[in-house]
Parts: C-alpha cells; sequence; structure tokens
C-alpha cells in the first residue's frame, strides 16, 4: 500500500466511527474523557488516590469506547487507571433536533 491508500483507509476508519459515535452517543448518560480514550457510559465511578502522586481509578460500566482499531467497541466493564487529568460530562439528552453537523 502506498501512502495515500494508507491515508484514505484510516480516513474511512475515523468517519465510520464518528458514524457510530452519532448513531450510540443518546443511548449513554456519560461522557468520560482520559489522556488515551474517549467512553460513554451508563455508569461512572471516579476514585482517587492520594500520595505523593495522586492517580484515579475509573470503573465504567455499559460502555462504548471511541477507538477506530478495536473491532468491538461495546464494553460491559472498563477498569482505567491514571496519573493524568479525567473529565467526566453528564450528557443531557432531549427531544431536540440535532445539530446539523450531526444528522447523517
Amino acid at each position: 500500500m502506498n501512502p495515500e491508500e494508507i491515508d484514505a483507509y484510516e480516513s474511512d476508519l475515523e468517519l465510520g466511527l464518528y458514524k457510530e459515535y452519532r448513531d450510540v452517543v443518546r443511548m449513554f448518560r456519560y461522557v468520560v474523557e482520559t489522556e488515551r480514550r474517549f467512553y460513554l457510559c451508563n455508569d461512572v465511578q471516579v476514585t482517587p488516590h492520594p500520595g505523593d502522586d495522586l492517580w484515579f481509578e475509573l470503573e465504567l460500566t455499559d460502555a462504548w469506547v471511541w477507538d477506530m482499531y478495536r473491532p468491538a467497541r461495546f464494553l460491559k466493564h472498563v477498569r482505567v487507571l491514571t496519573f493524568r487529568d479525567v473529565n467526566v460530562e453528564e450528557l443531557v439528552h432531549d427531544d431536540a433536533e440535532l445539530p446539523p453537523f450531526l444528522e447523517g
């Protein structure tokens, strides 16, 4: 494969992943971002572990992971350990129309 074919392949994977995200986002309650991954989930527990180096333990259930190379993105249980920032946001779903950039 030449570099252009690889770029086209990766672009197709990323577009497919975005379309899947758009289709599933309304099924989940939380968005969780770590330094390595982006998750959607219906339950998240964050446990800080103070000490010389503060670290966090995350437990996610009923999750979907943004990873274009993973064949199965729906996960029953995820455990993440990190020394980096963690962002957890609760999604608000209403019956309003999707913004134009999210419509298919």
